[in-house]
């Protein structure tokens, strides 16, 4: 099998595949990109950049990377401003001409350029299953019937919305949208949302109708709960087998604290 590359951005996602790929036998490499943190010192690892894919490729075949995962955050960068190396130069047109068709369409080209390099890219959900949930309650707290309804209205719109290729939450009161995720993410959009009278109001996060599941798949952890619980909000909605949840335990531990549900609900059956 070799070793798992995890070119990692930022937040608690790339660590969490590192170390549960560790707890079950697999040796990691992380290719350490902006923002990815100190967590890395861990690791076997070095650092890249996004126009440095020659780079990238020499330390993934140096130890072994067959396979790979792409974890974390990493914000658009101006491709015009990046240092590239000649492999990276090569990938320019193909890349540029994705990024312009959107976030998936990104991801798609990028697979395929990996690919062509003899490099499988993997899905989170197959790298990291166990961070995935069935449907249901997390903890103790569960939605009333005036929450499910918003519940239901929130992740059909979180879908809808997903249909410009952008975010993947979306916030709901009393069947209302009142907040949507754009580019600069969930707690961005937590923020600018501010404090809402206590009691009522669902986060849900959902896949992109279109989405490759190869990377950025909707994720909550601690911190989601906590903003969440910030806003008024009485909980927080993701789609079973889909959606990742960082250190389950500990949301479920977190979000009974502050009374705030945090439910799975099955994901849209495709045609």
């Amino acid at each position: 099998m070799g070793g798992l590359g995890i070119i990692a951005g930022g937040g608690e996602l790339p660590r969490a595949i590192a170390e549960s790929a560790c707890a079950n036998g697999r040796e990691v490499f992380v290719v350490a990109l902006e923002k990815s943190g100190g967590w890395t010192n861990a690791f076997p690892h070095d650092r890249s950049s996004m126009g440095l894919v020659g780079r990238t490729l020499k330390l993934l075949r140096e130890h072994g990377c067959r396979e790979m995962v792409f974890a974390g955050y990493v914000d658009r960068p101006n491709f015009f401003k990046l240092r590239y190396d000649l492999k990276g130069l090569s990938w320019f047109p193909p890349v540029l001409w994705a990024m312009r068709k959107g976030d998936n369409t990104l991801l798609d080209a990028m697979v395929g350029l990996f690919a062509r390099e003899g490099i499988t890219v993997l899905s989170i959900g197959d790298v990291a299953p166990w961070l995935q949930v069935p449907p249901g309650p997390l903890g103790r707290v569960e939605p009333t019937a005036d929450d499910v309804a918003d519940i239901a209205f929130a992740i059909a719109t979180a879908r809808m919305q997903g249909t410009r290729d952008v975010g993947q939450a979306v916030v709901v009161r009393d069947g209302k949208v009142l907040a949507v995720e754009d580019r600069d993410g969930t707690d961005a959009m937590l923020t600018r949302l501010g404090k809402l009278p206590k009691g009522r109001g669902v986060l849900a996060k959902a896949l992109k109708p279109m989405q490759n599941r190869k990377s950025d798949l909707p994720t909550i952890g601690v911190a989601t709960v906590k903003n969440a619980a910030a806003c008024g909000l009485a909980g927080i909605a993701i789609e079973a087998h889909t959606a990742l949840v960082l250190d389950k335990p500990e949301v479920a531990r977190t979000a009974d604290a502050l009374g705030l549900f945090v439910t799975a609900v099955p994901a849209p059956v495709a045609a």
